[in-house]
Order: C-alpha cells, then structure tokens, then sequence
C-alpha cells in the first residue's frame, strides 16, 4: 500500500511547448482497487474540496451548486478515463473523451504554474483517499495525469500562447 511520502515523490516534469505528448490511460485495476465508481467519486469529490482553497479556485464557479455540478461531471470523466462505466458520453458529442477534455480546457488560459497547483492538489487528494491503494497502480494514474494535464496548457511565461493539437497527443 502507498505512504503519504511516496505520494508526495510523484514525479512532475514540465511541459514543453508543442513537444510531442505520450501518455496512457490509467488502469482499470487503479479504479478498482480505489473503489470503483464511490472510491473515485470520493477522490474526486475530496480533490475539488481542496481545488476550492486552492490558488487556482478562480477558474471554477464560486456558485456551489454550480461547482458542485463540475464536481459530479468531473467524477464521472474520471471513472470513465479509468475504465468504468461509459458514464461521460454524453457530454463528449461522439468525441474522443480525452480529445474533449484538451478542447474544454481551451476556453481557459492556463499555465504551467496552474498546472502544478492542480497537480499537487490531487496529490493531496490521493495521499488522503488513495492510501490503501498499491503505489505501482497510483504512479501509472498520475502518469496520466502528469503527462495529459501537459495539454491543457496553452499560456506561456513569455506571454504566447500554443494550443495543443490532440492529434500530437499519442496514447501508448
């Protein structure tokens, strides 16, 4: 099972400009072994409760019902991403779900700063819901995050900006 000190070693690389991304779906078996759907529910639910007190909580709603509402879709991409249900079709408009969710994020200007402070609020999230999780599942569900998440950046420090082509993104 995973410590909180593993957790927080995950490693984190930075995005590149228009370099090439190569990421893989996380396992059915990290969604199991979270769970399943009330497991990632929970991560998720957890992860967006710490997004709220987080430096990046301007780029969700302040209504809570309405965040409440991104908490539900966003679990429900998750569960689906990490092979269960096909529960976020309907929101995809027969679009690859993650080709989606790069072509979401583009309504936002986001940095790589942004990035980090997402990426360590879910590590937070999975040191507290994901302990009882093997390490070697949780590293290949943040392999996917760390190198997916690299797509939604389209803001750079010295001020361009650079959509991501989803055909660049290559799933091994």
């Amino acid at each position: 099972m995973a410590t909180p000190r593993e957790i927080r070693a995950l490693e984190l690389t930075p995005v590149e400009k228009a370099k090439e991304v190569h990421f893989k779906n996380p396992p059915v078996s990290f969604y199991e072994a979270l769970g399943q759907e009330e497991g990632m529910k929970d991560l998720m639910y957890d992860f967006y409760d710490k997004i709220y007190e987080s430096n990046i909580a301007h780029f969700f709603p302040q209504d809570e019902d309405e965040f409440d509402e991104v908490k539900f879709k966003n679990s429900k991409f998750f569960i689906q991403i990490c092979g269960g249900p096909k529960v976020y079709k309907d929101q995809t408009k027969d679009m690859e779900l993650n080709e989606y969710m790069v072509r979401l994020h583009d309504d936002f200007s986001i940095t790589e700063k942004s990035r980090i402070e997402w990426l360590g609020t879910m590590r937070e999230a999975l040191v507290d819901k994901a302990q009882h999780v093997d390490i070697e599942l949780i590293k290949e569900f943040w392999n996917y995050l760390e190198q997916f998440s690299k797509l939604t950046v389209n803001t750079f420090e010295d001020g361009s900006t650079y959509y991501a082509s989803y055909t660049q993104a290559k799933e091994d």
